[in-house]
């Protein structure tokens, strides 16, 4: 074990974009657990959307962070150190561990939850992990897909969009995603199945829609905000469910950000939108994972995995998170 903790702290508030020098590299000592506390080495680091909220001085669902913090992330580790008799040395944990190498936690705080060494830490930071419950409950709970239903999914080469797709096939949907490029859009239908995708880059996304949804969208999953959101509001069906899980779109502009124009079409289609939070699902994460191993185990359930090797590329793939380089989950091995 090094005696170093390296570690990215927030240096500035994100004015636009996400920029290097927002983060700051920072050398500790190796904290020392003390009585009831664990030791943990992250494996792998989660970038994720919400990442870039955080850093602005606003109060959110999550406190925001202050300047000179360890930046915050959901990660991997292994307890390498303990002091608490029910987290014993070698047991593989997630949890939000922030950029950095070591934690101490007695459980709590940070909380923490282990995972079978069956599990690929990969797969317990992404289709088992945060975004992974995000799929599964925001598309389950709030959508309440029928069979026969047209699912239409933004950002769905993302590391929730592309669940959630696969999710919605499996309970006999009709399944369009929208990606940013003609590879991503052929994943999603030669990999996983979907019915049909829109390079959102390169084609006309209202003709598409038109074209793929004749009778409207009963279930419209929402990962980016802005204008698809309007599209995807002007062809909703009747008692059509907007789930709003994400605004990537919007994260890094500045100045006013206008809403949807077709919000109004919810009455019109007696429909109904709605925004959720993954974790005040937290209690029953344990069903869902029970459910998702079973579809992995039967080949029904892919996850897609951008790794970038080394902790200091850790800014740097934040910044591609946004500029969608990825597909499926991005993560940085440490």
């Amino acid at each position: 074990m090094t005696t170093q903790n390296r570690q990215f702290l927030l240096a500035a508030r994100p004015q636009g974009m996400v920029k290097e020098s927002d983060f700051t590299y920072h050398e500790a000592p190796v904290p020392t657990p003390g009585p009831g506390q664990v030791l943990i080495r992250t494996t792998y680091i989660s970038l994720d959307p919400s990442m870039r909220g955080q850093m602005e001085n606003r109060a959110d669902y999550v406190a925001p962070l202050a300047l000179g913090d360890v930046m915050r992330a959901g990660g991997t580790g292994e307890i390498v150190t303990s002091n608490h008799p029910d987290h014993p040395v070698g047991t593989l944990v997630q949890g939000t561990f922030g950029m950095q190498d070591y934690v101490v936690s007695d459980g709590h705080n940070p909380p923490f939850r282990a995972f079978d060494a069956k599990i690929h830490p990969q797969q317990a930071l992404g289709v088992l992990g945060g975004t992974g419950m995000t799929a599964y409950f925001g598309l389950l709970d709030l959508a309440e897909p029928q069979p026969g239903q047209v699912v239409v999914i933004s950002g769905a080469a993302g590391a929730t969009g592309s669940v959630a797709g696969q999710i919605a096939k499996l309970k006999g949907c009709t399944v369009f995603g929208l990606a940013g490029s003609d590879d991503k859009c052929r994943w999603l239908t030669g990999e996983l199945g979907f019915d049909g995708a829109i390079n959102y880059k390169t084609q006309d996304v209202g003709n598409e829609l038109d074209r793929l949804c004749p009778d409207g969208i009963n279930i419209y999953f929402d990962n980016v905000g802005g204008e698809i959101l309007d599209l995807c509001l002007a062809r909703i069906a009747d008692n059509a469910r907007v789930v709003i899980c994400g605004g990537i779109s919007r994260y890094n502009q500045s100045g006013e950000i206008p809403g949807p124009k077709n919000y109004f079409n919810l009455v019109f289609r007696r429909a109904r939108m709605e925004g959720f939070i993954v974790l005040d699902y937290a209690p029953r994460f344990p069903e869902a994972i029970q459910d998702m191993l079973g579809w992995i185990e039967q080949g029904k359930l892919k996850q897609s995995t951008t790794v970038i090797e080394g902790f200091e590329n850790l800014p740097k793939a934040l910044i591609q998170l946004f500029e969608g380089a990825n597909t499926g989950k991005l993560m940085v091995k440490v």
